[in-house]
């Protein structure tokens, strides 16, 4: 987080696509073509890195990149025709409801025998599965709330204001030491982690890429705006709960104070979210713009359906005992070394 640089360097390219964005950012060859993104698995390592470099342009960019190319018209026109197929692919794969009420209705209600990440590192994690997760998850949490913001100039009334007032807590309510990325750089100290923003973008497998391409993608469109609103209550609803186990995994593992507190420190933050989120965002948007009805449902089965994809991935891996990361984490540097 206090890398001077500031800017992440070009990952490795996983395939023809994420080969030609990146040689193209780089200034030394042609943009892919249209075959090339429509052969290219819509959940493949290829397609979402490819996808993601786009993104990371309207975020911090990369340091061997010009920051020009935000905006390039070529470059654009490449990342909407990787858009429309990943769209495609989510309004196909992920579940239908009949109403936002419906959708909403499914991360409510906590399972009595749960069996998913946050419920695995809680009872038997392990430091370094920690220590995995919290490398996969900084690849938002280093921005954390900044797909969110995209959102905010495209509410109005009291959507908009529900909103900001998350966003604020999000962004440490005017105090740099609580913006909630200073937090997760700070987890990510006691876990012996390198804090470098996009260090760990080459280790992140494509399903961990799809969950914050799916952020992006629904900030970036005004036309997803009720997707993006979606989005940001699922996040909301499912943190208090999850984030109390996962608290509870870096108290039992010893992982260390700062990484015990930024999970404190969402339970008690999100449960009160969560309501703001339901009633005057959500709530606020439909009053003004009930035709955004489905897509905020949309939105809440895309980000159940992608969460669950990665945390299938995680917890297959983790079961047969071996690293969920493409490249490994370094085990030079650890906890109270």
């Amino acid at each position: 987080m206090d890398d001077p640089r500031d800017e992440p360097l070009l990952p490795a390219p996983r395939g023809p696509l994420s080969r030609a964005v990146t040689t193209y950012l780089r200034g030394a060859g042609p943009l892919p073509s249209e075959a090339e993104v429509a052969a290219a698995p819509v959940y493949g390592e290829d397609l979402q890195l490819a996808l993601y470099l786009c993104y990371e342009l309207h975020y911090r960019g990369f340091a061997d990149v010009a920051p020009t190319l935000e905006w390039d018209p070529d470059l654009l026109r490449t990342r909407a025709a990787m858009e429309r197929r990943f769209l495609a692919a989510l309004r196909e794969d992920a579940p239908r409801h009949d109403s936002v009420d419906d959708a909403l209705a499914g991360i409510l209600v906590e399972p009595v025998d749960g069996t998913g990440v946050s419920h695995f590192l809680r009872d038997k994690g392990e430091l370094w599965q920690l220590r995995e997760y919290a490398a996969l998850r900084s690849l938002y949490h280093l921005k954390e709330a900044d797909p969110h913001a995209w959102v905010l100039p495209r509410l109005r009334g009291r959507a908009k204001a529900a909103m900001a007032a998350v966003e604020f807590d999000e962004y440490g309510g005017g105090r740099a030491d609580r913006v909630h990325a200073r937090l997760w750089a700070d987890l990510m100290t006691d876990l012996g982690l390198d804090t470098t923003y996009g260090r760990h973008l080459d280790a992140a497998c494509a399903e961990a890429l799809v969950t914050v391409n799916l952020m992006s993608l629904f900030g970036l469109h005004r036309t997803l705006r009720g997707a993006l609103v979606g989005h940001f209550a699922t996040v909301e609803i499912t943190s208090s709960p999850g984030s109390r186990r996962l608290a509870e995994a870096m108290r039992r593992t010893g992982a260390g104070p700062a990484a015990e507190h930024f999970y404190d420190e969402h339970v008690e933050a999100d449960a009160v979210h969560e309501q703001v989120v339901r009633k005057d965002v959500i709530g606020g948007l439909l009053e003004d713009e009930p035709e955004l009805a489905p897509d905020v449902a949309f939105g809440v089965a895309a980000t159940v359906f992608t969460e669950d994809r990665l945390g299938d991935r995680l917890l297959a891996d983790w079961g047969e005992g071996r690293s969920a990361l493409r490249t490994p984490l370094s085990q030079e540097v650890t906890h109270g070394s």
